[in-house]
């Protein structure tokens, strides 16, 4: 006990600094959940009255409130208000639409399959208008990850080559899919469909 008192008086100061710093420490940690969660409230209210507004033909404004939630890079509400845009049609700028996918890959952290979902998408975007080399540097992730998407993308890039007549290519990537794990059946049915014609062309 006098112990205790002896150790309390030569260290009050330090005692009390402590004990304070610790109530700060945790009224900011707490102020800073309540703060993201009232922010996450904000941007789903925002998401909810932009489709409101796109039910009601307010395009520019459900567009203007769409790219703000995309800027305030918010892992659910950013994508989905991106996908929004597109399957509207709300911005005809193609390069503004895939910087948009760019500043949401590059500012949330998502899970991986979310992040490989998110890359696809803006592939499958963008296959109407970039040039080759610049496809084939945006499919790398998913073609060098074990992924859900890997399949997708490589259909996608036999697609994409086999519209341009080039079928050689078209076929590589078609043959690629048939060595991916755990084939879906009607994955596996759609490239030999698609083997199929190039064999009979």
């Amino acid at each position: 006990s006098d112990k205790i008192k002896i150790f309390y008086e030569n260290n009050k100061i330090l005692i009390i600094s402590s004990f304070f710093i610790l109530i700060i420490i945790t009224l900011s940690i707490t102020y800073y959940f309540y703060s993201k969660d009232k922010q996450k409230i904000l941007i789903a209210e925002k998401y909810v009255s932009a489709k409101i507004d796109l039910n009601n033909n307010l395009n520019i404004k459900a567009m203007n409130a769409l790219v703000q939630i995309i800027e305030s890079n918010d892992k659910t509400y950013s994508p989905l208000s991106l996908f929004l845009i597109i399957d509207a049609n709300l911005i005809k700028d193609d390069q503004k639409i895939v910087s948009y996918f760019d500043i949401i890959l590059k500012n949330n952290k998502f899970e991986k399959e979310i992040e490989n979902l998110i890359i696809y998408k803006k592939i499958m975007f963008s296959s109407n208008f970039v040039d080759e080399s610049k496809l084939l540097e945006d499919v790398k992730p998913l073609l060098n990850r074990e992924t859900l998407w890997k399949p997708h993308a490589l259909l996608l890039m036999g697609d994409y080559f086999k519209s341009k007549n080039e079928l050689i290519k078209a076929k590589e990537f078609y043959i690629k899919i048939l060595s991916v794990k755990n084939l879906q059946k009607d994955f596996y049915d759609q490239v030999n469909l698609r083997l199929a014609f190039i064999n009979n062309d």
